[in-house]
């Protein structure tokens, strides 16, 4: 079965090397986020891979930081280009007529 798990673990890094054309290519600054949200997802599924053909439990340890840390990438790229949106009439502002 290890075989089985580096072999995929193989095609997992094969994806993140096309991954990195739309990185390089672009053209929007999302497709470049999406793309590193491949790298992280990839990543872990790499390092679970790895951990359970190898036996080695730590990949699984380094595995859980990596997705934490992608899930806190996505959130920080959302807050950075997120467009402002005026509020609604009657919200958001404490100045009356």
């Amino acid at each position: 079965m290890t075989g089985f798990h580096l072999v995929v673990a193989l095609l997992l890094l094969l994806s993140i090397l096309l991954g990195l054309v739309r990185v390089v290519r672009g053209p929007t600054a999302a497709d470049r986020m999406l793309a590193a949200q491949l790298f992280g997802t990839t990543g872990v599924a790499v390092l679970l891979l790895l951990g359970r053909a190898l036996a080695v439990p730590a990949f699984w340890d380094v595995a859980l930081v990596f997705a934490l840390l992608a899930g806190i990438t996505g959130i920080a790229f959302v807050r950075r280009h997120a467009t402002p949106t005026a509020p609604a009439e009657g919200e958001g502002s404490d100045v009356r007529d």
